[in-house]
């Protein structure tokens, strides 16, 4: 039987940006206060932090029965982490490094031009875009094999990829 697809808030429409907060601060690291890079991934985390109440509470209001509490928490859980990973540590790591590879780059450049700031974090921003989808596919392939595996999680059986 073929389930038509929920649309999920945090995963589908343009709220997930809010998750690249942090990977927008990393691009700009070198133009503003580092308090302002820190303070783009409060803002990333809190959005994880939305959408693990979001996915424990939709499973919560779920019919009881055996398990329930198991079942809320194995979501909650998969979410906190599927986030975190997916949207805060993996993509802010790779812009963190893509930027400090352009500076690296810039350093031998003679001209003041090349060595902008500005270059480094036009890099940044345009690799965002690039990196998203790698990124969530290879943090949902790690998640399948790694903790919905041991935990015996199967969120998206019904998935239509």
């Amino acid at each position: 039987m073929k389930h038509e697809k929920e649309l999920d808030v945090y995963r589908d429409t343009s709220l997930r940006y809010l998750g690249y907060t942090n990977e927008v601060g990393e691009a700009f690291r070198s133009l503003i206060p580092k308090s302002v890079v820190w303070l783009s991934y409060v803002i990333a985390s809190g959005y994880v932090l939305a959408d693990t109440v979001h996915k424990g509470s939709r499973e919560y209001s779920k019919e009881s029965g055996d398990g329930k509490n198991r079942r809320v928490l194995l979501s909650a859980t998969d979410t906190l982490l599927w986030q975190s990973f997916a949207s805060v540590i993996v993509p802010g790591l790779v812009i963190n490094r893509i930027c400090a590879g352009v500076r690296f780059l810039q350093k031998p450049a003679t001209s003041a031009a090349l060595r902008s700031p500005w270059i480094t974090t036009a890099v940044g921003l345009a690799s965002i875009p690039l990196i998203i989808r790698p990124i969530d596919r290879g943090v949902e392939d790690a998640m399948d094999v790694t903790f919905r595996q041991w935990m015996g999680y199967h969120p998206h059986q019904n998935r239509e990829d």
